[in-house]
């Protein structure tokens, strides 16, 4: 299966995760998410009265030069180590 194939496959099965994970393994998902699909973080930095919005921008940060297929390996070995 191609890399692009599994990662989409594998993006719908976290949908469907008997319970919700922690914080930072929601964060890890997100950031390896993203890191996958647009690439670096930009924009700005969302400010103090965001927490939620800061902590996501944070975690994509932590993600900055990764190439996509490896955000999309990590992502998929992560979704795998929670089913």
């Amino acid at each position: 299966m191609a890399l692009k194939d599994e990662f989409k496959k594998t993006s719908e099965e976290v949908k469907k995760l008997k319970t919700r994970p922690g914080n930072d393994t929601l964060l890890a998902l997100y950031s390896l998410y993203k890191q996958a699909t647009e690439g670096d973080a930009t924009g700005k930095r969302p400010g103090l009265l965001d927490p939620k919005g800061r902590a996501k921008f944070d975690a994509w940060t932590t993600r900055k030069g990764a190439s996509p297929e490896t955000a999309m390996k990590e992502y998929i070995a992560l979704v795998k180590s929670l089913l």
